[in-house]
């Protein structure tokens, strides 16, 4: 049974996204993986650890081109928030901090409240609030 679970971005200054991360309100922990390459960007109550690498060093653990996100999207990462107050501030800490979005957050399927923005590597995020009584 696996042990532990987290994810791997590629990113083109590890400064510049320890930065946004940081303004968006997020840690990362100084532990293993901490250098002047990659850092573990800790996410949520679970503490799910999202790895950020520079690119040099992602291609030589994949072997193969990364996506051009400003081309495609590889994957959207969903953030849970308490509150549709807090998808809001959420979003716009986002831009304030240097990601884009092309939209407003809004009502999703009557249950869901959220905003998609990209951090400044392209990486699609989406800011979701679920109202599990309308669930």
């Amino acid at each position: 049974m696996p042990r532990d679970f987290w994810l791997s971005l590629p990113v083109k200054d590890i400064k510049r996204s320890k930065t946004f991360f940081t303004n968006m309100g997020f840690s990362f922990s100084g532990g293993p993986g901490n250098t002047d390459t990659s850092a573990p960007l800790v996410m949520g109550d679970k503490k799910t650890v999202v790895m950020l690498f520079e690119e040099p060093v992602f291609k030589g653990f994949v072997n193969q081109e990364i996506t051009d996100t400003a081309k495609s999207c590889e994957v959207l990462l969903s953030i849970e928030a308490g509150s549709k107050e807090e998808v809001d501030a959420m979003a716009a800490k986002a831009v304030a901090a240097g990601g884009k979005t092309n939209h407003k957050p809004y009502e999703m399927q009557g249950m869901m409240y959220g905003c998609v923005f990209s951090d400044p590597d392209g990486h699609r995020w989406n800011i979701l609030h679920i109202d599990m009584s309308k669930a």
